[in-house]
């Protein structure tokens, strides 16, 4: 899916918006998704986006550059796809290309007669026997992970009269949408890509609310899609910060439905994630980052779990840098 990048597709900082590129990466897995779990005859679906695993960005991709997205489905389960997205970056002029994003995406096929009925996916051929015994054991990581995160499902961000600077309050941010024919699949609800990018924009504008400079997105933890999102819905997105070290800020978004059309369904969780950034000055040069100052024992409770998963991340690079003896 090769896509150059426009002057619309940038963020302030002047490089490609993180939210467009997580848009490409989506709409490559739904299509090898879908592709796949309709390639046996029997009932057609639609490959529906479940959950995204921790994205990094690993550079920046500028416009004018060309966007190179693949997409290979590396393991299946009985009603899940597993799919592995690549994003290269390639300079037209120079003909340089490089490795900007990697990520890996978990679909669910939903019947066209009925979106709410999850059917069987076709097995996958496995080049050798480790593969299959490796995505298993990474589809029940990504199962257990996805139950933990329901404890969330109804912590909702309230506003703050006149907050404090550096308080979580002060850069909470929300943003709310009326899900309309563009935003959905031909069936009726929400591209997850869109609802990515919605998020990531959220999360874009608390981030630069807390430091007042440039920023750019660094990663994404993972993205839980805990329920679809229909047309005509509206939808709202709220980030908060939850913890900040020198040089990056990570932010809680969470997303809520409300089908104001359907008065049987009450609003309800949608999705959730956390995104990290980084400050960066008009050279484009890491700064460092305003201390959060937590307030409430809940914003308390919440800096310390986000000191654990960055503690965590910061461990696992090291442990990729260092030679092994």
């Amino acid at each position: 899916m090769p896509r150059i990048m426009r002057p619309d597709d940038a963020n302030v900082a002047g490089n490609v918006h993180g939210g467009t590129i997580l848009k490409m990466i989506e709409e490559a897995g739904a299509i090898i998704s879908t592709r796949h779990c309709n390639s046996q005859n029997g009932e057609r679906c639609v490959a529906a986006l479940a959950r995204v695993e921790r994205t990094d960005f690993l550079s920046p991709m500028c416009i004018g550059e060309v966007a190179h997205v693949s997409a290979e489905i590396t393991y299946t389960s009985r009603h899940s796809v597993e799919v592995q997205v690549h994003v290269m970056s390639e300079n037209i002029l120079t003909g340089t290309k490089k490795l900007t994003n990697k990520a890996t995406l978990w679909y669910v096929p939903l019947s066209l007669k009925n979106v709410d009925k999850v059917l069987e996916v076709p097995p996958v051929v496995y080049s050798r026997q480790e593969q299959e015994e490796e995505g298993r054991k990474r589809y029940e990581a990504q199962k257990l992970e996805r139950m933990e995160t329901k404890w969330r499902n109804g912590d909702i961000v309230q506003p703050i009269l006149n907050p404090e600077p550096n308080t979580v309050s002060y850069s909470q941010s929300s943003l709310i949408h009326l899900v309309g024919p563009s935003d959905c699949t031909l069936h009726g609800f929400v591209h997850g890509g869109v609802t990515m990018k919605l998020m990531d924009e959220v999360a874009g504008i608390v981030a630069a609310r807390h430091c007042k400079t440039n920023i750019v997105t660094a990663s994404v933890d993972a993205i839980n899609f805990h329920d679809k999102i229909r047309k005509g819905c509206v939808i709202t997105i709220s980030g908060r910060m939850t913890f900040t070290s020198n040089k990056s800020m990570e932010i809680e978004v969470l997303v809520d439905a409300d089908p104001v059309v359907d008065n049987l369904q009450k609003r309800y969780r949608a999705a959730s994630a956390f995104f990290t950034y980084v400050s960066l000055s008009q050279e484009g040069k890491p700064l460092p980052v305003p201390q959060l100052v937590p307030e409430t024992e809940d914003e308390k409770k919440r800096f310390e779990d986000g000191k654990g998963r960055y503690l965590q991340v910061k461990a696992k690079r090291q442990a990729q840098v260092e030679p092994q003896p």
